[in-house]
């Protein structure tokens, strides 16, 4: 597994210290940025999909806990790296994974970014389980993976489904969702509600259809106002619905 992250850092020289110990001894980070100020490191955070952020506590203008508080909900981990320990409990606080002392051990290091490893395993394994098990037949809900986790949708609510390459969008009312699986994917996985594949692109909600407009293959108009065209080819399956 590799880590993106940046090193947020005031002092030069620790940064290329802390850089140079990742390198040699740290073979699952890469590091893609550094930033020597809160307000450069939150250009990096907000333009950068990371896993993990080491930041050090004191810094111009601000601190470690500024920042954080800037970035808000946050889906990377921390390691806070700093010379007094009297920081500790509002690290802890702030939630940060590991908390370093300058200067810097490189056991302890190691230590840190394998703890971030365990927590990083265990959030990819819980979404591959959920992504396994993605329809609960009771409840009618669905799991939508995402970036920091996943959303939960009770499918009566999805309206339909739009193919996008390998891609596809979820629209749910006025929302819509973009998940890294194929049309067919969902076709599939909703097999069992009544989803009807009306064209090569389009996976409509059956219950969300207000409207048919006649046509060769016609069209439909769903309950959030979006028309869908028809496939000649899949006008009787759609019609069946409504026998």
């Amino acid at each position: 597994m590799q880590l993106q992250t940046i090193i947020v850092e005031d002092e030069e020289i620790s940064r290329e210290i802390l850089k140079k110990y990742i390198a040699k001894y740290c073979p699952n980070i890469n590091i893609v940025g550094e930033a020597a100020n809160i307000d450069d490191a939150l250009i990096l955070i907000r333009n950068n999909e990371l896993d993990l952020v080491f930041l050090d506590v004191e810094m111009p203008f601000g601190n470690a806990f500024d920042l954080l508080e800037k970035v808000g909900d946050r889906s990377f981990e921390t390691i806070f790296v700093t010379a007094y320990d009297h920081y500790a409990i509002e690290a802890l606080n702030s939630h940060a994974s590991y908390y370093l002392l300058k200067p810097i051990s490189i056991d302890e290091l190691i230590k840190a970014v394998d703890h971030v490893i365990s927590i990083k395993s265990k959030e990819e394994r819980l979404a591959d389980d959920v992504i396994s098990t993605n329809i609960d037949t009771i409840n009618g809900k669905i799991t939508i993976p995402q970036q920091d986790g996943f959303q939960v949708l009770n499918v009566s609510e999805i309206v339909y489904c739009k193919a996008d390459d390998n891609y596809t969008e979820i629209y749910v009312n006025d929302s819509r969702i973009v998940v890294s699986k194929t049309l067919k994917y969902f076709e599939e996985a909703l097999s069992q509600y009544p989803f009807a594949r009306v064209h090569k692109s389009y996976l409509v909600n059956v219950n969300a259809v207000v409207k048919y407009r006649k046509g060769k293959g016609g069209s439909v108009v769903l309950s959030n106002g979006k028309e869908v065209m028809v496939s000649a080819t899949k006008k009787a399956n759609l019609l069946s619905y409504f026998k």
